[in-house]
């Protein structure tokens, strides 16, 4: 008869700002259950993240299915939080001074590529 092992470790870790990560790697649980809910498989979401293991993807999948009520909360809140931070920085005066002046130049090296007759411009 086989065994089971009745406890999985969680491939997931709390950073010091409170954001739940995949051990190993800079994603998010965010990041991964946003693809998930859009619809993409587990492979999918490995291919748009390959430094994650088919296995913590669909353990963090798990994880979050197991405890949808407070990973909901969870992600709400940290909606609330980048919707604030994006907030400060757009009424930040330097920051809109600095997207100004980026749009700018990524908009004379695209002119210019069509002036040249390039498909795209370069970086």
């Amino acid at each position: 008869m086989v065994a089971l092992e009745e406890t999985i470790i969680m491939p997931l870790v709390v950073t010091e700002q409170g954001t739940i990560r995949i051990k190993g790697s800079r994603v998010s649980l965010d990041s991964v259950i946003h693809h998930f809910k859009l619809g993409a498989t587990a492979e999918q979401i490995v291919q748009s993240f390959p430094s994650l293991s088919l296995g913590d993807v669909y353990s963090s999948i798990a994880y979050y299915l197991t405890h949808r009520q407070e990973m909901e909360v969870y992600l709400e809140e940290q909606k609330v939080a980048a919707d604030s931070l994006q907030g400060q920085l757009e009424s930040n005066p330097d920051y809109q001074a600095e997207i100004a002046e980026l749009r700018s130049r990524i908009l004379g090296r695209w002119t210019a590529a069509r002036e040249n007759g390039e498909a795209t411009p370069t970086a």
